[in-house]
């Protein structure tokens, strides 16, 4: 009991006390859940492909553990993440954190169980390393890997290519713990210093820059709105910048992309109060009309067509971000019915 102790907990523990940091609960608890049950099937699967290229293939282990093995299991750790960023679905690098070291830790999970049924007499000296050095280095490589990501595709449109720079940072952290460089214990202490302060001081900063963009952002999209309203609007950027877009797309087309811009304005103030109320343990039920706004939100933007929407990227209306909006809002919508 003592081994699984040593061997499993410290990386859930981990990964609790990430959750607990975020005040906004930006991922819910049954996404962690997925998450980590991500992780697990990943880790079933690099655990049969390791086999299969020791025996069918007679790969050394030491071949596989310091150069095939961090590339595959970055790689299928990486894999949701992606998916995640793409749909929407992460909206900050603390939710980023949060979902991907949820991912390493069902990894490492499996990967323990599996080596503790395999060796059950094993010292606890090597339960000690697995628990607090590989698990916790499972989920930090791949907490790395998924706020690096976020953070270069907020700034970037080539999703694929920002995805790269995070992918190589957690397949070389993940070599060079493999290569054991250093004694066990001593690379275990290290790893256990060094990567969760890296990942721990990241997720901090980032937490309050989420504070803040929610804060002033909310109160300049309630300017916003009120401005789109009033009779001022044609004097502003936005309604030369509409104006001028006259002499390029049909009129219907212009007075679509003024109720989109009105629409994404409305529903940035309903996810960001969403936000808010939470972060001061309130749960806000969110606008009854929900479902008719977004629907609006689509039927928009398929008139609008792809060629407006790129237009519309100046006044910063279709944004990543904006989609984010819609599954928080959705999401509560979920949970409050």
């Amino acid at each position: 009991m003592l081994n699984i102790g040593v061997a499993l907990v410290p990386v859930v523990a981990f990964l609790v006390a990430l959750w607990l940091m975020d005040s906004f609960r930006l991922v819910r608890p049954a996404a962690i859940v997925g998450a980590i049950a991500y992780g697990g099937v990943a880790a079933a699967v690099c655990l049969w492909l390791n086999a299969w290229l020791m025996d069918a293939q007679h790969v050394p282990a030491t071949v596989l553990s310091r150069y095939i093995a961090p590339v595959t299991e970055e790689t299928a750790k990486a894999l949701l993440i992606v998916a995640l960023v793409l749909r929407g679905r992460v909206g900050f690098l603390v939710d980023a954190a949060v979902q991907g070291f949820a991912i390493g830790t069902g990894f490492a999970l499996v990967e323990n169980l599996n080596y503790l049924a395999s060796i059950p007499d094993a010292p606890f000296a090597l339960w000690v390393v697995r628990g607090l050095g590989t698990a916790v280095l499972q989920g930090a490589t791949t907490a790395i890997f998924a706020m690096t990501f976020k953070m270069l595709s907020d700034r970037d449109e080539r999703l694929a290519l920002m995805a790269v720079p995070g992918w190589v940072a957690a397949v070389l952290l993940h070599a060079v713990f493999n290569h054991r460089l250093l004694p066990p214990v001593a690379q275990m202490l290290m790893l256990l210093i060094a990567l969760p302060l890296l990942v721990l001081g990241v997720y901090a900063r980032s937490e309050r820059a989420t504070r803040e963009w929610i804060g002033a952002g909310m109160d300049l999209d309630i300017e916003l709105l009120d401005l789109v309203g009033s009779e001022h609007f044609a004097m502003t950027k936005f309604g030369r910048y509409l104006r001028d877009l006259q002499a390029r797309v049909h009129r219907p087309v212009i007075v679509d992309m003024f109720c989109l811009l009105r629409l994404e304005l409305e529903l940035s103030v309903q996810a960001k109060a969403l936000l808010l109320a939470r972060e001061a343990g309130l749960e806000l039920p969110v606008d009854d009309d929900l479902e008719a706004s977004l629907a609006e939100r689509h039927a928009l933007r398929r008139s609008i067509g792809k060629a407006g929407l790129l237009a519309l990227k100046p006044l910063q209306v279709t944004s990543r971000r904006d989609d984010w909006h819609r599954h928080l809002l959705q999401r509560g919508t979920t949970s409050s019915s």
